[in-house]
């Protein structure tokens, strides 16, 4: 078995409620689906139909795991990695951990800045 360690920017699950949601997104910060749609070999409406998950009549239209993959490979953006590392990999006690960090961090920023403006701060 072997370990990586990934460093990343968290908070997508919490900005995105799913995997397509947060593509979406990307796609709109990648250029937009013209742009991306082009790097992918797409028409921008087929790349418009595989986001919204349907075409205009109600067909089903998902984007399949290939065409994620060359999303990926073509506009050099890994959060939709990130996105599945963050929802499906993250333990709780790591998460913890993590936020007990974050508030630590803040605790001491605060100190500082509550001395500034006069207020007694432990």
């Amino acid at each position: 078995m072997r370990h990586l360690s990934i460093t990343y920017q968290g908070g997508l699950t919490h900005t995105s409620r799913s995997l397509r949601e947060l593509l979406l997104v990307q796609v709109q910060h990648n250029g937009g689906v013209v742009a991306v749609a082009g790097k992918m070999d797409l028409a921008p409406s087929k790349l418009s139909e595989k986001l919204a998950g349907g075409d205009t009549s109600g067909k089903p239209r998902g984007m399949t795991i290939d065409e994620l993959e060359r999303y990926i490979k073509e506009t050099g953006d890994v959060s939709p990695v990130h996105y599945l590392i963050e929802k499906f990999l993250t333990c709780p006690d790591a998460q913890h951990a993590e936020a007990i960090a974050q508030f630590t961090n803040l605790a001491r920023a605060m100190a500082p800045l509550a001395h500034s403006l006069g207020i007694k701060w432990p």
